[in-house]
C-alpha cells in the first residue's frame, strides 16, 4: 500500500506566499510523475502543476509564473511553492502520485487535501 499526504496549507493574506509539502510513504518501489490539483467549492477539480521523475516541470495558466513545484525523490515527497497568492487561489490542494508498489503494480494514489485559504 502507498499513503499520501498533504500538509502546510492555512490562511494567508492576499499577496502572500505559502509552501505545501506532499510526502508518500509505504511499499513504494519508484515514482513516476508527481502531480498537484486543486478544488475550490462548487468547482471541478484543476490540475495545478505536474514534475515528472527527471525533474521536468509543467502548470496551469492560472498559476504559470508564481507557482513552483519541486520533488525530493530521495524522500518521496513533492513541494508547491505559492507566490503571490490570490483569493481565486483559495482551494482545497491535492497531491497525486504515480507509483510502482511492492507487487510490481503501478498505480495513482490521492491524499486527503489541504486547505489553503487567501484572504484579508
Amino acid at each position: 500500500q502507498v499513503q499520501v499526504v498533504e500538509s502546510g496549507g492555512e490562511l494567508v493574506q492576499p499577496g502572500g506566499s505559502l509552501r505545501l509539502t506532499c510526502a508518500a510513504s509505504g511499499s513504494i518501489v519508484s515514482i513516476s510523475v508527481m502531480k498537484w490539483y486543486r478544488q475550490a467549492p462548487g468547482r471541478e477539480r484543476e490540475l495545478v502543476a505536474i514534475v515528472a521523475r527527471g525533474g521536468a516541470t509543467s502548470y496551469g495558466n492560472s498559476v504559470e509564473g508564481r507557482f513552483t513545484i519541486a520533488r525530493d525523490n530521495a524522500r518521496n515527497r513533492v513541494y508547491l511553492e505559492m507566490n503571490s497568492l490570490k483569493p481565486e487561489d483559495t482551494a482545497v490542494y491535492y497531491c497525486n502520485v504515480n507509483a510502482l508498489d511492492g507487487r510490481s503494480l503501478w498505480g495513482d494514489y490521492w491524499g486527503q487535501g489541504t486547505q489553503v485559504t487567501v484572504s484579508s
